[in-house]
């Protein structure tokens, strides 16, 4: 018979079929500090075991329920593969599931990524664990674990691609949203960083409209490459909110402003028989989501069912702990508008009524 043999030296390996495990070990043994940077009381974040294990009973909760959330960073990652930027979009990972916990009232405690490629490359798989390790430290949650795929078929060249999976806690009697949210509470919102990882395929269709290229000075801010500032990581909002949620009784409900931008999210919180009034002029809308906008003569409805805007997550409030929880958020670091309130809702009208205009100059 033809072909190959299969045995002795002249036998084919995994690495012929295009899968390299000692890159592979070569990447866990890369990354051990950096899961050992995020430890935290539960977990030491040490890694190669064949499963993450933490500790509940060594975060001191009385009744907990345990929150998941897992999500991606989207076509974000194009950008970051094409102009060779890989220690951010980690960031972005961790950010889009801790924020999605927090805003069921939940601590987050640990956290796995999987990283998917075609041919492994271990600097830059060691580069966007570290932004995964950052953006762990930064929400306080151990990264204890995750796979990595090579998978020579799935992916051409250098492409990859990321999921990431968070777990935490909240005490069942602190659980958000609240059922009281009521008419008079107060919409507080927070400023996010850009367009965070929501609405990059629109993104990238409109830098080629644009004619622009990712290594030229921003259009709308010369400071930075437009590669660069679209890269600007998704704000992580844990610790600020967790201090605003230990400081006061009166936070109700928060929503974080992802896909769907406001008109989406924000009725995720809400109970059917009330309305968010959301003045848009309140709005602090970074110069890219005008730059987008102008772009592609984008209406204004379409900006607020695609991006953030500039708010990337919105707070309901009780009206007596409005200018407290405000004031803890601020000492946090947070740019904080007052975008409106709660009112009576007029039949099945949507439950976001906004007013005024954003800001896309």
């Amino acid at each position: 018979m033809g072909g190959q043999k299969q045995d002795g030296h002249n036998g084919v390996s995994y690495a012929d079929a295009g899968v390299d495990i000692s890159a592979g070990n070569a990447l866990v043994e890369a990354i051990k500090p950096l899961a050992r940077s995020t430890a935290r009381p539960g977990a030491d974040a040490a890694l190669g075991g064949f499963g993450g294990l933490f500790d509940l009973k060594a975060c001191g909760y009385r009744d907990p329920v345990l929150v998941a959330a897992n999500d991606g960073v989207g076509t974000k990652l194009r950008i970051a593969i094409d102009i060779g930027i890989h220690d951010t979009v980690g960031i972005d990972l961790v950010a889009m599931s801790v924020n999605d916990l927090v805003v069921q009232g939940a601590e987050p405690l640990f956290f796995l990524d999987y990283f998917a490629t075609g041919k492994l490359d271990v600097t830059t798989a060691r580069s966007v664990i570290a932004g995964i390790a950052e953006g762990c430290r930064q929400a306080g949650c151990a990264l204890i674990g995750g796979e990595t795929a090579e998978m020579p078929g799935m992916y051409s060249g250098e492409d990859y691609d990321l999921a990431g999976f968070a777990v935490g806690a909240v005490e069942r009697d602190r659980i958000l949203p609240r059922s009281d949210i009521e008419p008079g509470d107060v919409v507080l919102g927070l400023a996010s960083s850009g367009p965070h990882s929501n609405g990059y395929s629109l993104i990238r269709k409109l830098v080629h409209l644009s004619g622009a290229t990712y290594s030229e000075p921003a259009p709308f801010a010369p400071e930075g490459t437009l590669g660069q500032i679209l890269l600007t990581p998704t704000r992580i909002y844990v610790r600020s909110l967790r201090s605003a949620l230990s400081a006061s009784d009166g936070v109700k409900g928060l929503a974080h402003i992802t896909g769907g931008g406001f008109l989406e999210n924000i009725p995720r919180v809400l109970p059917p028989g009330v309305v968010a009034e959301i003045n848009l002029d309140a709005v602090p809308c970074p110069p890219v989501f005008g730059w987008l906008c102008r772009v592609g003569n984008i209406s204004e409805h379409e900006m607020l069912r695609t991006f953030n805007c500039g708010i990337g997550m919105v707070i309901v409030v009780s009206p007596r702990d409005a200018e407290n929880v405000t004031e803890v958020l601020r000492q946090c670091g947070e740019v904080v508008a007052r975008l409106g309130m709660i009112a009576t809702r007029s039949g099945n009208e949507a439950q976001v009524r906004a007013s005024g205009r954003l800001n896309l100059t």
